[in-house]
């Protein structure tokens, strides 16, 4: 169905759980460079909403990286015509990558936390104190009654578990850890996948993160750090879309950082920016100045031109937040 508005109809989580009760023949849209949480949600909805008898389909932009194979499995086939169409972690139509064309302005409901979702679709379910829209897909099935089976409480667990980094981060709440350990109640293998999404990296990345560290540049006093993936390192190594998830996480373990900058070459003139940052500092905020957007410690924008241009523009904003939240910098880089 059409929208003809760009101002989302803001649901409770009941009325998005009678939502889904009332339509059929879902179209279930993940972001594109797919993480565990886009897709963790996309498919423990499409379980979810197999076991009450509707039809769905799950789709992304990009390849599905073959690790997160334990629960990503082939889905119905769907007339987009006549489809509703659900959005899943993706907080502006952009992030849909290639299926932005057909869907950006199709999307019926979007299920998000992120502070700075754009409202872009026609019904909006948001938490932004969700550490993970995974959160807030088990939630939607335990008020649906929904029998969950392991295939989505696995990737359920896996989008909590990488959202959070394991459960490090400061996006986790008592509400995260009471869910995780319902899910310890399925019929699943934390500690595996656990391995899976943390512990295991092939030659090749080994690689790719040497080069990137060689390179690595320090600003504001040490407190900046910006980590560059070239198109050239991607050739050399053979690594690249969803292999490149990990360079971001890099920054958070520097000492004496509070503002982690990685930048991914994805096209000719086209960059992908992740900002990772510790208090005072605002990623959301970072993020946005340059048209992305995100959480406040960790949020990220796709931006056009050159390296230098990139870098500079990515930089100026960081000091910019730096400045106005009394971070202690000095002037020059």
């Amino acid at each position: 169905m059409e929208i003809s508005n760009s101002i989302s109809n803001e649901l409770t989580l009941k009325e998005t759980a009678k939502f889904l009760k009332k339509h059929d023949n879902f179209v279930i849209l993940t972001h594109s460079s797919p993480d565990g949480d886009t897709l963790g949600a996309g498919y423990a909805l499409f379980y979810g909403l197999k076991e009450i008898g509707k039809i769905a389909a799950v789709i992304c932009a990009d390849v599905i990286p073959k690790k997160y194979d334990y629960f990503v499995h082939e889905t119905d086939n769907i007339d987009e015509s006549k489809a509703t169409v659900i959005a899943v972690d993706v907080a502006t139509k952009e992030l849909l990558g290639s299926l932005c064309e057909n869907f950006g302005d199709k999307v019926d409901l979007c299920i998000d936390h992120h502070i700075s979702n754009s409202k872009f679709a026609k019904n909006l379910y948001l938490d932004a104190s969700a550490s993970a829209t995974c959160e807030i897909i088990f939630e939607l099935l335990e008020l649906m009654n929904v029998n969950i089976n392991s295939g989505a409480a696995s990737a359920i667990y896996t989008g909590i578990a990488t959202d959070t980094g394991c459960f490090k981060y400061s996006n986790v709440t008592a509400k995260t850890h009471i869910i995780a350990s319902k899910l310890f109640e399925y019929d699943i293998d934390p500690a595996e996948i656990n391995k899976i999404m943390f512990d295991t990296k092939s030659r090749k990345l080994l690689e790719l993160e040497r080069m990137v560290l060689d390179t690595a540049e320090y600003h504001f006093d040490n407190k900046c750090i910006l980590l560059a993936v070239t198109a050239e390192m991607q050739q050399q190594t053979g690594c690249s879309g969803s292999d490149l998830e990990g360079i971001a996480v890099i920054s958070r373990s520097v000492e004496g950082v509070i503002a982690g900058i990685s930048i991914k070459q994805t096209g000719d003139e086209e960059f992908k920016i992740s900002l990772r940052t510790y208090p005072p500092l605002d990623a959301s905020a970072i993020a946005k100045s340059i048209g992305g957007g995100g959480h406040k410690a960790a949020a990220g924008a796709t931006v056009c031109g050159t390296l230098k241009e990139v870098k500079k523009m990515v930089l100026d904003a960081v000091k910019t937040n730096m400045e106005e939240s009394d971070a202690g910098i000095s002037s020059h880089k």
